[in-house]
């Protein structure tokens, strides 16, 4: 597994405000109302990003303190890779459908759904950082295998989990 590229959460985010501002623009003309929004979306993201980051503050004190087992550490990253993935998408409709809500700004429902896609766009973000976070916890650099240099700036080969994970001390 190789890192999240912050390149490909922006292409994912701009991919899905794209299908997000079609998506709400098709709702209107074919229903002829705006797409619904409910602030249980903006939540649910908020409570996902907390999730995630109580996650990584309890791995990195259990990896530091080498109780995690190898495998747990490699399932949480691939976790916080399809987090990371799933807030930027989050991210993006909700942009797309606030993009779409400022246009009818004027109409008191619009605005009201706009601010909660503004809300969600936010809770996407966090969700995203939580998970990349996440994810950086469960990286290693300078394990010794293969032919890196230890140096974390240069290190693009890191291995998922820690090396003293499971180790006895």
């Amino acid at each position: 597994m190789t890192p999240t590229s912050l390149r490909l959460l922006l292409t994912i985010a701009v991919l899905s405000a794209v299908g997000g501002w079609v998506l709400a623009d098709l709702v209107d003309q074919v229903a002829g109302r705006g797409m619904p929004v409910p602030w249980t979306a903006p939540a649910t993201l908020a409570i996902l990003a907390l999730a995630l980051m109580f996650w990584a503050i309890g791995l990195r004190r259990r990896i530091r303190e080498g109780r995690v087992d190898p495998f747990v550490a490699a399932r949480t990253a691939a976790l916080a890779m399809a987090a990371s993935r799933t807030g930027a998408i989050a991210t993006g409709v909700y942009a797309g459908f606030l993009v779409w809500f400022v246009g009818q700004w004027f109409i008191e429902a619009s605005r009201i759904r706009g601010i909660a896609s503004a809300v969600a766009v936010v809770a996407g973000i966090l969700m995203t950082a939580a998970a990349l976070w996440l994810e950086r916890v469960c990286r290693i650099t300078g394990d010794g295998d293969d032919d890196d240099d230890g140096n974390a700036d240069t290190d693009h080969s890191a291995d998922w989990v820690h090396p003293r994970v499971g180790a006895p001390q």
